[in-house]
């Protein structure tokens, strides 16, 4: 087996490695979809794919034997604590918040520097800075090579190198290199960082929103916005302080009137957007028709192409059956006087209706000639007992012949059986099992083994419900304990009173036991204490009262204000709601009036629409119909034309080659010929005729006598019919008919 090489040339260089994405701190991705791109592109390189060798078929040579597999390393090459997220996302916020910093003034927000690694200049990077003067011969040079002559003198001036220096070009290509893709490139103008001085406001920074493209570069409704604004300020500085309470109704109407000039403001810049959307809405209306006529001329041009193809078509089929039924009439009148024709010997056995096939008899051929040989003549055949000793030879299954009905295939090819004789099998196992289960009868039942009477719970009665009282119920509830708890208090003193009032007695008796003196000294004072206390009580009594009196006057004031605020709120509301209920009720009618009018123009609309283009069928249909009348009447006189012009033309050559033949034979027929023609012609024509006419004569003769008789007898019953249907004629009548 020979063998072939293969040489690969490889480069000696590698533009990028495969994880340089994650490794390399100097590699940059603009965006994070370049660092998905990069990973996926990590993922599915040809790296990871390795050949692993089969053993069983490690030296074969064949295709479907490969000698290995390609198999994708399983095992990631990147380590687990190397992160795989993109590092662009530090740069990305500082620079929102640099364009946020740019066209938004908040002293708040700083921007964090951007720290840069240390480049160890005089560490182990110190290589990285270090570059070999370019001066001649202060290099070591190895002896094995030759360096370049110089084309100018290096110690010659600048003053020499000037004078021979070329010209300068005036146009100079230059090519650039940008780090950028072009999407990221800059389209808006540059705005530089400015700071604002603390205490000021320049009214440039009121046009901060706008940018390029969307504003700027200012046109006509922006100078109106600045100038509104500026108005806006001025006003704004007219305006009375807030403090001043003497000028806030001054400042109210003021307000009132900037606010009512704003709507009317507002009012015409919405006039002005819906004047631009209705021309922008007229358009595209124009727009539409005119897409919809060119729709109507491209469907008119292309039915057209259609029709004339299809006439083209039918044109054509007619010239070719024209051209056919021609060439057969042509055939076919080439045959008029039975011209003498040569024998064509292989149209005759090609043919199987022809002469050599199936001759006629009126030749004289007989197909049954001689088809006595071919009898068979036999005793067996033409005798009663060779009929038997035949019968008798004959085998018994040919006497009686065994047929067996074929048995239908219950099962497929593949072994399953057919659904059709699976339904007749379950069918008949299920009659099977009926059956016996009828022969066996009802069996007695069995007692059931794990039967428990469930008693039912005792029903629990309903739950008791309590009506949700009102506010002015729950009020009057909490006035009337509130009452009850005082009255209940008073009840409670005045029993203390009158228990203290009977037992005074005991009091005494109690008190008598001890020195008298010092009884009655204390009775006394204790009586004016009892007269202090009953004044005191008397007085914090009356101020209870006060008191109660007072709560109950600061309650019942505080329910009617509480209700008299509750009612004026629900007024308000209720004339709030009825005035919004009013506003919502005529918006509602104007829009439904407006809804009426657009329904009633687009009614109308589409009526229009419906009409014109019904008008635009019917004239379109008239048209078409006109063209293919007009089409088909020239092209039927046309085939009607040229068919006569060409019939005439082939009559008229017909008979001139009819009378040329004609005149040769009148020329140079003998006597003989004329004889035979015209025995010819009586035999042909004038005997035929003849025959035909005394066969007819014979025919009438003979259903003559039958006609006869069908009409006596058919007369003869009408006479009968008729005389029995007849009126009785009258007198007058008959003696006017007689005179």
């Amino acid at each position: 087996m020979a063998t072939q090489t293969q040489t690969l040339k490889r480069s000696g260089f590698q533009p990028a490695r495969t994880h340089d994405y994650l490794y390399d701190p100097h590699h940059v991705t603009s965006s994070e979809r370049d660092h998905a791109r990069s990973t996926f592109k990590a993922h599915t390189s040809t790296d990871r794919v390795k050949r692993v060798p089969l053993y069983n078929t490690m030296f074969s040579e064949l295709r479907h034997h490969p000698r290995f597999q390609m198999r994708l390393d399983v095992t990631d090459p990147v380590p687990k604590f190397i992160s795989r997220q993109w590092r662009g996302y530090a740069d990305q916020a500082r620079d929102a918040m640099i364009r946020y910093t740019t066209f938004n003034y908040d002293p708040n927000v700083t921007v964090p520097p951007k720290h840069y690694a240390n480049a160890e200049v005089g560490g182990r990077n110190r290589y990285k800075f270090f570059k070999r003067p370019i001066i001649p011969f202060l290099q070591q040079i190895p002896p094995e090579v030759m360096l370049a002559t110089a084309r100018q003198d290096p110690l010659a001036g600048p003053d020499q190198l000037q004078l021979e220096r070329p010209p300068t070009p005036l146009t100079k290509t230059v090519e650039v290199q940008t780090d950028y893709r072009d999407s990221e490139a800059q389209t808006d103008p540059y705005t530089p960082e400015y700071v604002v001085r603390p205490g000021s406001a320049p009214e440039l920074l009121t046009l901060a929103t706008l940018s390029h493209g969307r504003g700027l570069p200012a046109g006509m409704a922006e100078v109106e916005m600045i100038e509104r604004a500026r108005a806006k300020r001025a006003w704004e500085a007219t305006l009375p302080p807030l403090n001043d309470v003497s000028q806030l109704e001054k400042r109210r109407k003021m307000m009132d009137e900037m606010e009512r000039k704003e709507w009317a403001l507002r009012e015409q810049e919405i006039e002005k957007l819906q004047e631009a959307r209705l021309e922008v809405l007229k358009q595209l209306l124009k727009k539409r028709e005119e897409n919809h006529a060119e729709l109507n001329i491209k469907r008119l041009d292309k039915l057209w192409s259609k029709k004339q193809k299809e006439k083209d078509a039918k044109v054509k089929k007619i010239r070719n059956e024209h051209i056919k039924t021609i060439r057969k009439l042509t055939r076919k009148r080439g045959k008029v006087e039975g011209q003498m024709e040569r024998r064509d010997i292989i149209q005759e056995y090609s043919n199987f209706g022809s002469q050599t096939y199936a001759p006629l008899t009126r030749i004289g051929m007989f197909l049954d000639r001689g088809s006595e040989q071919y009898v068979v003549k036999s005793r067996h055949l033409s005798t009663y007992q060779g009929l038997l000793e035949l019968e008798a030879s004959l085998p018994d299954f040919v006497v009686n012949p065994r047929v067996k009905a074929p048995k239908p295939k219950t099962v497929t090819k593949t072994g399953y059986m057919k659904r059709k004789y699976r339904q007749e099998q379950e069918l008949k196992d299920m009659h099977q099992t009926i059956v016996e289960e009828k022969e066996k009868g009802e069996l007695e039942p069995k007692p059931l083994r794990f039967l428990q009477k469930i008693e039912k719970p005792i029903p629990r009665p309903p739950t008791p419900t309590v009506d949700v009282p009102s506010e002015e119920e729950e009020e009057k509830e909490l006035a009337v304990i509130f009452l009850q708890q005082v009255i209940r208090g008073r009840a409670i003193q005045n029993m203390i009173f009158e228990g203290k009032e009977k037992r005074q007695e005991l009091i005494k008796e109690l008190r008598s036991t001890h020195a008298l003196q010092e009884a009655e000294q204390q009775m006394k004072q204790q009586e004016k204490q009892a007269t202090l206390a009953l004044q005191r009580q008397r007085r914090l009594h009356e101020h209870k009262e006060l008191l109660v009196d007072e709560a109950m006057s600061q309650l019942e004031g505080s329910s009617l204000a509480d209700t008299m605020d509750f009612l004026s709120k629900e007024l308000v509301r209720l004339q709030e709601e009825r005035r919004i209920h009013a506003f919502s009720m005529l918006a509602e009618r104007q829009r439904r009036i407006r809804e009426a009018e657009e329904s009633g123009r687009r009614q109308v609309e589409e009526r229009r629409r419906r009409e014109e283009d019904e008008v635009f069928k019917q004239v379109v249909k008239v048209h078409q119909r006109s063209v293919d009348t007009y089409l088909e009447d020239i092209i039927l006189g046309s085939i009607d034309k040229t068919a006569d012009e060409q019939a005439r033309g082939e009559i008229m050559d017909q008979a001139e080659k009819i009378n040329d033949v004609a005149y040769e034979i009148e020329e140079s027929r003998t006597q003989l010929q004329s004889e035979e023609i015209v025995a010819d012609l009586v035999h042909c024509f004038l005997l035929p005729e003849v025959q035909k006419t005394t066969m007819r004569e014979k025919v009438r003769r003979d259903q003559r006598k039958y006609l006869l008789a069908a009409h006596k007898e058919i007369h003869k019953e009408g006479e009968e019919i008729l005389s029995m249907h007849a009126k009785p004629v009258k007198p007058e009548s008959s003696k006017e008919g007689s005179s």
